[in-house]
């Protein structure tokens, strides 16, 4: 089901929601063992992500996966590039908190209900923490707040970050995670629109 992405056919809210619940943990922090071992076992999630991933983490001995991917998430995610919005917006690559983080005022809003004290994360607008509400939002079923979250937030700095990272990355997995959370958004953005367009007609 989950190469409907692809094919112009709408993704239902479930297989929208799994998608992002997934984004989030795999931006969150490193692949350990349980999660390689789900992945691994999921055909159908790696074969939509890429075929290279898939050759890569099917084809290599875990001890070495382990240790390749722990060291690219660090080096793309954690020591150069974070995957921050108000970094990547901001020429001064300052990183705003609280209710001056435009962010949040969105969270708020919305109901969002944000405990950055419990999350290791600390940023309301990490990448993790975005996608993990946009999740919230398909299961709310609120389609005005997704069209407006993907303008106002996602699209407005995700693609152009992750296109950088990729440039960077010499790891088969995140190269092609890249690409599929790219064409991932713009596809469900342009789904989403057409949606809320013909609702209005």
């Amino acid at each position: 089901m989950l190469q409907q992405i692809y094919t112009g056919v709408v993704v239902d809210n479930k297989i929208r929601a799994y998608i992002y619940a997934f984004l989030s943990r795999i931006f969150s922090s490193h692949i350990d063992k349980k999660l390689l071992n789900e992945l691994q076992g999921n055909v159908e999630l790696l074969h939509t992500i890429g075929s290279e991933a898939m050759a890569y983490l099917q084809g290599t001995n875990e001890e070495k996966l382990l240790e390749e991917l722990n060291v690219a998430f660090h080096s793309l995610f954690v020591m150069n590039n974070h995957p921050i919005e108000s970094s990547v917006m901001d020429a001064k690559n300052e990183i705003l908190v609280g209710l001056q983080n435009p962010v949040m005022q969105f969270y708020v809003n919305h109901g969002y209900d944000l405990n950055l004290a419990a999350s290791s994360l600390h940023v309301p607008d990490h990448i993790a923490i975005e996608f993990g509400f946009m999740q919230n939002l398909i299961l709310q079923q609120d389609k005005t707040a997704q069209i407006k979250f993907y303008r106002e937030h996602l699209l407005a700095w995700v693609p152009q970050y992750l296109l950088s990272i990729k440039e960077m990355s010499d790891n088969p997995f995140y190269n092609d995670l890249c690409d599929f959370c790219i064409d991932f958004m713009l596809d469900d953005y342009s789904n989403l629109y057409i949606e809320e367009d013909n609702e209005l007609a």
